[in-house]
């Protein structure tokens, strides 16, 4: 019979970059515990630990928070491709287009074996991306971008570049936060993706399109829109238990961002992220959507379905409050995703780079011994 499960437990490569024991509700990056990194590191420390299995000292990081800074710019013809787009274009296939543009601008994008250059092209694309991510979120509201500051890091430029503002400490820390806790998590199916381009010989662009294209599909990186569209289908604190009795406890409907493929105890980023939902909630006056969210999950934890089956809030949970907060529109919540993740994209394209073509088997379970029958005849 054909295997259904998706390659599960099958282990594909050997990796230095992050450690996932979902029995226990473990996450390391490189050996750093990510409620360590969370809490301490800002998103170019975390880069730099995936692409060199060590932190930064003071020089190092300021290099690559420079680095990235001063290629963040995007080409004219990059912002007009985009102001083009019809603007119910979801924000992931904008970004998957724009970021697939790119290499036409790239001189070393056909550079496919030099791990120095991919390098520095993947800190190029981190800037970019950020880039490309606040430019379509002012662009689908009417407003002209916003160029990059050479003097601030990832977080606080994308909030820059959003608004148009200085952004607040509490803000950038909350991005930061989570920036950090999204930027790896293994052999997952967007990782995956990027990897077996990258094994054909392929360049990098190709690659990170790659892992944006397996990240839109909502099984893997939309749950965090698919939350924040069910706390505002609730809409009042009041609504909460109702909602739950008329949806969840009659088993129409499954709570958004409650469980996970791979973590059958708390998912170690929930609780980091609920934190600083909660204290943005608190910072922006506004605790309503927290609230709806923390007294949901606490419905959750007393029902003896969710209890039974060891499910709990992951990270798409209350990082739906947290981007919502920070004032993202729903549909940006997963570009967000995928400007984290492209520090653990570029750490496996750099480490399957020279590798051999990843080549799985399949079992054929057709028919056999068919006879050939003419046109006219079938």
């Amino acid at each position: 019979m054909a295997n259904q499960g998706g390659l599960e437990g099958i282990a594909v490569a050997d990796i230095t970059t992050s450690f996932v024991d979902g029995s226990v509700g473990e996450l390391i990056y490189s050996g750093y515990k990510i409620e360590d990194l969370a809490e301490n590191a800002t998103f170019e420390e975390a880069l730099f630990l995936l692409f060199h299995s060590r932190l930064p000292n003071r020089q190092e990081y300021e290099e690559l928070r420079a680095t990235i800074a001063a290629n963040a710019a995007i080409d004219e013809a990059v912002i007009r491709m985009l102001q083009s787009l019809p603007k119910a274009t979801p924000g992931m296939a904008a970004l998957r287009t724009a970021v697939s543009m790119l290499s036409a601008f790239d001189p070393d994008a056909e550079n496919l074996l030099d791990k120095e250059v991919a390098a520095r092209k993947a800190l190029c694309l981190t800037g970019q991306i950020m880039t490309i991510c606040a430019a379509w979120m002012r662009i689908i509201r009417g407003l002209e971008p916003i160029s990059p500051r050479g003097d601030l890091g990832v977080a606080q430029n994308f909030l820059y570049m959003k608004s148009g503002e200085e952004p607040s400490a509490t803000a950038s820390a909350a991005l930061d936060s989570y920036l950090v806790l999204l930027a790896e998590h293994g052999m997952n199916a967007s990782t995956f993706a990027a990897r077996v381009v990258t094994a054909t010989g392929s360049d990098m662009h190709s690659a990170i399109v790659a892992g944006i294209g397996a990240l839109k599909g909502p099984a893997h990186g939309g749950a965090n829109s698919a939350a924040m569209n069910m706390f505002l289908e609730i809409g009042e604190v009041d609504n909460v238990l109702p909602w739950f009795e008329a949806n969840i406890k009659s088993g129409k409907r499954r709570i958004m961002g409650i469980g996970h493929r791979v973590y059958k105890a708390p998912d170690p980023r929930a609780a980091i992220l609920k934190r600083q939902a909660e204290a943005l909630a608190d910072s922006s006056g506004n605790r309503k959507w927290f609230d709806i969210a923390a007294k949901l999950a606490d419905a959750a934890r007393a029902d003896d379905y969710f209890i039974q089956r060891k499910l709990f809030p992951n990270v798409d949970y209350y990082s739906a409050i947290a981007l919502y907060t920070l004032d993202l529109d729903v549909d940006m919540f997963t570009p967000l995703f995928a400007l984290a993740r492209i520090a653990g994209w570029s750490a496996h394209v750099i480490a399957q780079m020279g590798g051999r073509l990843i080549r799985p088997k399949a079992n054929y379970v057709g028919p056999r011994g068919l006879t050939w029958l003419p046109m006219d005849e079938r």
